[in-house]
């Protein structure tokens, strides 16, 4: 058996007894596999990070490629759906949804739709969890979490549409229970060319969606927002009033008491979308979340995304409701398959895939399905384990370029390296010296440069003003910096002068 997980512990001292043979067990997963550069690194890292420590035997498995949801006429899709219901625990690798000239190049059938709708639907969907990701010793957008509760149901994205010409447009609701049908709206159109859309938002999992993003900020020690355009879509004010009646109901007393309430006049605070845009760039501090519509949602989303550096950086769980009322957790990363990577990739070249974002929806899929089965404290203690060594490694110089710039690693070799310190965790075995991080400067964007302050330093070294600088320029300048390079046998002098000192 393995020796129980130490939650903390000194540097290297082991993780698992010499003796442990066998795998640490994880309950049930749906495993839902995607494609392309995210697929590529997801394959490193169940080779190299779990499966030498994780007995996987339960999970279920489902390939959603373009290819595979072709050959099967979806049938794939719907099997992973049953198997989420079912397992309650999901991970799901991004995928394609592919477009004309992706079904021509892989020669589809069709266009196959998003796969997202028919999980949402399939798992009574109630709200996509966003939230910012942090490093420990890593500056990044926010200061402290931000977290996002996006209703995963309604607005633009099942909509029904027809183009259309001059005309009456007439949109009737006929009662389930056979009583008379209601006039929704009627106008006239006088364009030659219109769009006529239609899309309605479900109110009835709302109360659901409040709960799940009070309770998440109140632990977090957040100050929560609804963010809407009731003001001018009227429709929207029952958002709106589901919400605040949860809240008023629930939650206001114990916020006030946390003192989260203190700066927004004690009451639940409502943001106009269009604030909520601006307030999201300026509020660098973080400490807050925000509920929002669908569509409102996946756009501000994005925006905290890039605010926090990309979206490798945040979080997107989606949270359904099984029959019984458990909750039904799919995790993934929020963002896509990175083509273009996979493209470098194929051609060859190097690549510096950052995998944070799949790391944490995989962590999160197994901490859920512990969860739900209860125990499992090794799992746990393992997953805790995985997370502290990949944020090490990130600030300590070992890295993907987009953290560490050209000296980052290659996707390939930060598997390697996770793996190689992972292992060093859980056997207690050292590092070797060569692999030892190394703390490295930071990296600096070139759009973050002040040329100014450049060009000025230039101008100070290049003493002969011929536009160039030399080696004995370059001796001057770096001495008034206090940066100039000392010999090694200068440094031996001094060290074995300082040792004879009395």
């Amino acid at each position: 058996m393995l020796a129980r997980l130490a939650a903390s512990r000194p540097r290297h001292t082991a993780l698992l007894s010499s003796r442990a043979m066998s795998k640490i067990a994880c309950p049930p997963i749906t495993y839902i596999k995607g494609e392309e550069m995210t697929a590529y690194c997801m394959e490193l890292i169940m080779k190299k990070w779990i499966n030498p420590y994780i007995d996987t035997s339960k999970w279920e498995y489902f390939d959603l490629s373009c290819v595979s949801r072709d050959n099967t006429e979806d049938k794939c899709l719907h099997d992973a759906v049953a198997s989420g219901a079912k397992l309650k625990a999901i991970f799901k690798e991004p995928t394609v949804t592919p477009t004309e000239k992706q079904k021509k190049l892989l020669g589809l059938k069709k266009t196959w739709g998003s796969p997202n709708g028919a999980m949402r639907k399939g798992w009574n969907g109630i709200t996509i969890s966003r939230d910012t990701i942090h490093i420990e010793g890593m500056e990044l957008g926010f200061k402290r979490p931000v977290l996002f509760e996006r209703h995963a149901v309604g607005g633009e994205y099942g909509a029904g549409w027809k183009a259309v010409g001059p005309g009456k447009l007439t949109t009737m609701f006929s009662p389930a229970d056979g009583s008379a049908p209601l006039k929704v709206d009627e106008r006239t159109l006088p364009d030659e060319s219109s769009v006529a859309v239609v899309y309605h938002n479900p109110l009835d999992n709302v109360p659901d969606l409040a709960h799940i993003f009070f309770a998440r900020c109140l632990e977090a020690k957040v100050t929560p927002y609804v963010v809407t355009k009731k003001t001018v879509f009227k429709w929207q004010e029952g958002f709106w009033a589901a919400m605040k009646k949860v809240f008023d109901e629930h939650y206001l007393e114990k916020f006030k008491k946390a003192g989260l309430l203190a700066k927004v006049g004690n009451e639940l605070p409502h943001l106009i979308s269009d604030a909520a845009t601006m307030q999201i760039i300026r509020w660098t501090d973080g400490g807050f979340g925000m509920a929002a519509h669908n569509y409102d949602g996946d756009m501000l989303t994005d925006e905290v995304a890039q605010v926090h550096r990309s979206p490798g950086f945040i979080t997107s769980n989606l949270i359904g409701k099984a029959a019984d009322g458990s909750m039904i957790k799919e995790f993934e990363a929020s963002h896509g398959t990175v083509a273009d990577m996979w493209e470098a990739h194929k051609r060859g070249e190097e690549t510096s895939l950052n995998p944070l974002g799949m790391v944490e929806a995989l962590i999160g899929a197994m901490n859920h399905a512990a969860g739900l089965h209860g125990g499992h404290k090794e799992l746990l203690t393992f997953t805790a384990t995985m997370r502290q060594v990949i944020h090490k490694a990130m600030v300590s110089g070992k890295g993907t370029r987009d953290l560490c710039g050209p000296t980052g690693l290659t996707t390939e070799a930060f598997v390697d390296y996770v793996a190689m310190a992972l292992d060093a965790h859980v056997t207690g075995k050292p590092l070797p010296v060569e692999a030892e991080p190394v703390v490295s400067a930071p990296y600096v964007s070139d759009d973050d440069v002040d040329y100014t302050s450049l060009e000025k330093l230039f101008e100070e070294l290049d003493t002969d003003k011929n536009g160039s600088i030399d080696i004995e320029e370059l001796k001057v300048g770096l001495r008034k910096l206090g940066v100039l390079p000392k010999s090694l046998l200068a440094v031996n002098k001094k060290l074995t002068s300082s040792m004879q000192a009395p």
